[in-house]
């Protein structure tokens, strides 16, 4: 059942991220046992069988709680566990609970968080709850933006290094392209390549180039020819990768467009 229900989850998440819909994981709710408590964090700690101990504490800057009886407890980079742990040591050794069952729950996350920007439907800061993916990320934001989107993304570390994530082929379930995601880093989701295509098309205009989109394919994209069009007059200017300077060629309805290219179509001669 866990298989299944989690099999679920994940085809839930390549929906919404292809369509740009919002869903959040219950993973992301939830803390996972490795998470470490932060500055900023609001815990929410609980005794059994003593409620008016029940409180909730906002871990200060200096990574200390305030707790009825015992006062500051430093809690700064331990688990939840390891809390819950140190507070029943407290509770105990200082005479004022025997055999304390102390429960530590953190509400709000605000000392690890992670970057989703660019096109996707909801780009800011997330907590990081526990050991999170890049697709975890992706659908927390509420996905990408349909039709805008890149094909790819970068993940840029904290530590300066980068990587680049084919999105594709993570909805398709590569697990190389899903990597690991920690406090500090940064997801970017860049626009789609375009290229511009005039003259004797149906609809002249700015369109989304599509990986290894041929010349035929843009045609296509933008309407096909209109009854003027001469199939041998298409020329395409381009950026020269040396100079930067814009180009004019000629080229065959098979060959692939590049980012930015413009098209244009010129009518027959007769």
């Amino acid at each position: 059942m866990a298989r299944i229900a989690g099999k679920l989850q994940q085809v839930a998440w390549i929906v919404c991220l292809l369509l740009g819909t919002p869903f959040v994981s219950l993973a992301l709710a939830a803390p996972g046992s490795d998470y470490k408590v932060g500055a900023g964090d609001l815990l929410k700690i609980s005794v059994f069988n003593y409620p008016d101990l029940a409180t909730d504490a906002r871990v200060s800057q200096s990574g200390n709680i305030t707790f009825p009886l015992v006062g500051l407890v430093p809690v700064t980079g331990l688990s939840t566990r390891e809390a819950e742990t140190l507070l029943t040591r407290r509770l105990t050794d200082g005479g004022f609970i025997r055999d304390a069952q102390v429960s530590v729950l953190v509400v709000e996350y605000q000392s690890q968080k992670i970057s989703v920007m660019g096109q996707v439907a909801k780009p800011g800061g997330y907590a990081l709850t526990q050991a999170n993916k890049a697709m975890d990320l992706l659908a927390a934001a509420g996905g990408v933006v349909a039709g805008v989107a890149g094909d790819e993304a970068m993940l840029l570390r904290s530590n300066g290094s980068k990587a680049r994530i084919d999105l594709q082929a993570m909805f398709d379930g590569d697990p190389a392209q899903n990597p690991a995601v920690a406090s500090g880093d940064t997801l970017y989701v860049p626009r789609a390549p375009q290229f511009y295509i005039y003259g004797e098309v149906q609809r002249p205009g700015v369109y989304r180039l599509e990986r290894r989109m041929t010349l035929m394919q843009a045609i296509s994209a933008a309407g096909g020819l209109t009854p003027r069009a001469s199939e041998r007059r298409v020329v395409v200017t381009r950026k020269d990768a040396k100079t930067g300077k814009d180009v004019k060629t000629g080229i065959a309805a098979s060959d692939l467009l590049e980012p930015d290219d413009v098209v244009t179509v010129k009518q027959a001669l007769f």
